[in-house]
């Protein structure tokens, strides 16, 4: 790690601590050669991998900015909206794996924000699985409300604990390419880099 004052390449490390829960740590340094002192961090970043190989960093702002475009209009507030997004970072980096197919962010959104507003859900659900009918709309809505009848009987639905199934297309809602929404893609855990502040 070169330091970012004399550009000397050899520092010593005089303090360590774990930021942002965790995901995070950071690096007191201390310049072998100038003796000025800087700050590292080194976290494990999460890519977004699209069907076409594109990769991107994940961004939980853009998960909050498609979820937010969703909700527009609803009795949904910023508060769990930034907590949905949190969640869906969550799930996707407790995959554990290198590569996270771009649907599987998707479905990490659909579940928790069915449970924050229906109608939001519907909206996402519509772009993200590439709905091109009123018939797919009435299926979902059918679908939709079985399962909160079911879990309104303490029972689950018939589909699985994400509420979700996998339909054709949907992929570019994801990554934010259609109009109406804009979503996130896949994820993908790769080696940890550090950056520099001074």
């Amino acid at each position: 790690m070169r330091c970012p004052f004399c550009r000397n390449d050899d520092s010593r490390v005089v303090d360590s601590r774990e930021a942002d829960e965790g995901q995070a740590i950071r690096r007191r340094r201390s310049c072998t050669a100038c003796g000025k002192r800087f700050t590292t961090v080194e976290e494990a970043v999460l890519a977004v991998v699209k069907r076409s190989g594109v990769t991107e960093p994940f961004s939980r702002d853009k998960v909050v900015r498609g979820v937010a475009r969703a909700c527009q209009g609803r009795p949904v507030d910023q508060d769990a909206v930034a907590l949905l997004a949190h969640k869906v970072e969550e799930t996707v980096r407790a995959s554990g794996t290198a590569e996270v197919p771009s649907h599987e962010v998707g479905m990490a959104i659909l579940g928790p924000l069915r449970e924050l507003d229906a109608v939001a859900y519907l909206r996402f659900a519509s772009v993200y699985r590439n709905f091109s009918s009123v018939a797919d709309f009435e299926a979902e809505i059918a679908d939709l409300r079985g399962r909160m009848s079911a879990e309104d009987d303490g029972g689950s639905g018939e589909n699985g604990e994400n509420g979700t199934d996998e339909r054709s297309g949907g992929e570019d809602a994801v990554g934010g390419d259609r109009s109406g929404t804009s979503m996130p893609g896949r994820g993908e855990a790769s080696p940890a880099h550090a950056s520099t502040r001074g």
